[in-house]
């Protein structure tokens, strides 16, 4: 009796590949065999299977539709949005087409062009159109908008986790922490939703929650400028300030434009006695937006360390200016007050206030200032 084989059985892509060695010109096989390796995670190879079909007749919708589907998943988001933008000219209705496309050129930036595809019908129909049109909402600024298509959205598609994790992300930044913390439990271990859940543990000083969960975030995700900002966070509550300030600047690196992980950049900086790159993260932030209270306020704060209070003054004054409620400005007025012109006193008071603890927690005035920047 024949011993049994340990091997597995061909797939059946490996099946397909192997009548096609025997019948090489069968489209039949070869659009089959393409499906077949997208079905396997074999994208290129659906791709050149896909080439040796056209190379003997040009594609039907099916191949455009296998050629487009190929093209995202290597990452060819110009190929995939011209495939896609074919067949909608002959489907223009189609919410699938509309959804392929819009991705394709979500990730290539066009945000704009994107979000036109991406109609009620098409974000009613399909849970992941309605996810990416809340996110293109929320990168565009539209923040009130996003949030009430947000709030249809998690009513008609409430088990999809990527819906809900990216309206827990704009929940934190519309500051409805509700609503966040609702859609990040329903969507399990993402790594948004766990960012979502850690910034939420942040803010009610729960530290060690916080980190566990942006660890887990990172794991899953290394390109989330969140996760890295809140991770540098809790290693400032921890007092490791030259760890913090690394974690936060490749936050904020990441982020690009977010004036508050510059904001918390600068805190970081300046934590850990590291004056002239704590003033470059405050300009920085300053020159995104110079309408924003807080990066005035912060280099007030850094000038009075400096030994300028005359120009902190002004930059102070600025910031109350701006937003009566800014804290940074707020601390640097009254820091001035405090040493009444004299430089090396405002130095002292400066250095023994960002170090003075403010709640039972033990946080300190910078590393409040700092975790307030996450949320800015």
């Amino acid at each position: 009796m024949a011993e049994p084989s340990n091997n597995p059985p061909p797939s059946r892509l490996q099946r397909l590949l192997g009548f096609l060695e025997q019948d090489a010109g069968n489209l039949s096989l070869l659009a089959e065999a393409a499906e077949a390796a997208l079905a396997e995670r074999e994208p290129q190879t659906a791709k050149e299977l896909l080439d040796r079909y056209a190379a003997i007749t040009p594609w039907g919708d099916r191949e455009i539709e296998l050629a487009g589907r190929a093209s995202l998943e290597t990452g060819a988001y110009e190929e995939a949005a011209a495939r896609y933008g074919e067949l909608l000219a002959a489907h223009p209705a189609d919410p699938a087409l509309k959804f392929n496309r819009a991705f394709a050129l979500a990730m290539l930036k066009r945000f704009e062009q994107s979000l036109a595809l991406l109609d009620e019908a098409v974000a009613m129909a399909l849970a992941p159109a309605a996810a990416l049109k809340v996110q293109l909402l929320h990168e565009l600024g539209r923040f009130d908008e996003a949030a009430d298509h947000a709030r249809l959205y998690v009513q008609h598609h409430p088990d999809h986790r990527g819906l809900m994790a990216a309206v827990s992300v704009l929940a934190v930044d519309v500051e409805d922490f509700e609503l966040a913390r609702a859609c990040a439990q329903k969507a399990g271990d993402h790594p948004d939703a766990l960012t979502t859940l850690a910034m939420l543990a942040l803010a009610e000083s729960r530290d060690d929650d916080a980190a566990a969960m942006f660890d887990r975030a990172l794991m899953q995700n290394e390109s989330s400028p969140r996760a890295w900002i809140g991770k540098g966070l809790t290693e400032l509550a921890a007092g490791a300030y030259r760890q913090a300030a690394r974690d936060i600047e490749r936050g904020a690196e990441l982020f690009g434009d977010h004036i508050g992980s510059w904001i918390a950049l600068g805190w970081a900086r300046l934590l850990s006695e590291d004056l002239p790159a704590a003033r470059a993260a405050f300009q920085h932030a300053l020159e995104l937006d110079r309408n924003f209270a807080e990066s005035h306020g912060s280099l007030a704060v850094v000038m009075i360390l400096e030994g300028c209070p005359e120009n902190a003054k002004a930059m102070a004054e600025t910031a109350l200016r701006l937003d009566r409620k800014s804290f940074a400005g707020a601390l640097a007025r009254a820091l001035l007050l405090e040493a009444e012109g004299k430089p090396e006193l405002a130095q002292s008071i400066v250095e023994r206030a960002l170090n003075t603890p403010i709640d039972a927690t033990g946080a300190t005035v910078a590393q409040a200032l700092a975790k307030r920047a996450l949320f800015a």
